[in-house]
């Protein structure tokens, strides 16, 4: 998981990304980000890279030229850079992504949620964003709600692939959201759902896994080399 801010890696704590500062890892020296994707992912013999653009989720302009680099390290390269239409999502197409991550802070009322759909854009997934265990969302009618209100979102998107990230928890080691995780899988059996924000060891992992997630998002265990 790597967060991109300005054409470097920093790191994300507790979704306050005002204040995250540049990385400091003890994986690999400097925040360059093709250095640090490749560490991260022979750190944990990755092929899946999961990267948030933070200065496209801002409303900026997605950052295709690192976008597209870091697509050529991995096998498969998740963006979440609120690509909520269909000439960003096309540029997601553009720089090789495989999904597109679409998070519930970034799907206002008014997104045209079927142009997403489209054969020839990089798969949808629905990110289900939290905080403290809570929606985030422009929607009235589903901020502040559990998680599974958010269901609705994944439907109309058409995706069976879900992440479940508490931006409280992110960077903190406060340990994975898996009251979330119960939630969905009991609500949308036969998903694959990911789980991201306070993983801090294997045991956390195995906790994961043993309670149904496809997969988590980490980075500050990595960087801390907390996992083996």
């Amino acid at each position: 998981m790597i967060d991109l801010k300005g054409g470097i890696v920093v790191h994300a704590r507790a979704g306050r990304r005002e204040a995250y500062a540049p990385l400091r890892s003890n994986l690999v020296a400097g925040c360059e980000p093709v250095a640090v994707a490749r560490a991260l992912l022979a750190s944990c013999g990755g092929r899946r890279l999961y990267v948030a653009d933070l200065d496209a989720l801002g409303g900026g302009a997605i950052d295709e030229t690192t976008l597209a680099a870091l697509a050529g390290l991995a096998g498969e390269l998740w963006v979440d850079a609120g690509a909520v239409t269909s000439e960003r999502a096309a540029a997601l197409t553009r720089v090789g992504a495989a999904r597109n991550v679409l998070g519930t802070e970034s799907l206002h009322a008014t997104v045209a949620v079927a142009q997403l759909r489209a054969p020839s854009l990089p798969t949808p997934v629905l990110s289900i964003d939290l905080r403290a265990g809570r929606l985030v969302s422009p929607r009235s009618e589903l901020a502040g709600g559990t998680a599974a209100a958010a269901l609705p979102l994944a439907a109309e998107l058409g995706a069976r692939e879900l992440i479940v990230i508490d931006l409280a928890r992110v960077g903190t080691g406060a340990a994975p959201a898996l009251a979330a995780l119960a939630e969905l899988t009991a609500a949308l059996p036969g998903a694959a759902i990911y789980v991201g924000g306070g993983v801090r060891n294997r045991e956390d992992l195995d906790a994961l896994s043993a309670a149904g997630a496809a997969g988590a998002l980490v980075a500050t265990a990595l960087h801390e080399r907390r996992l083996p």
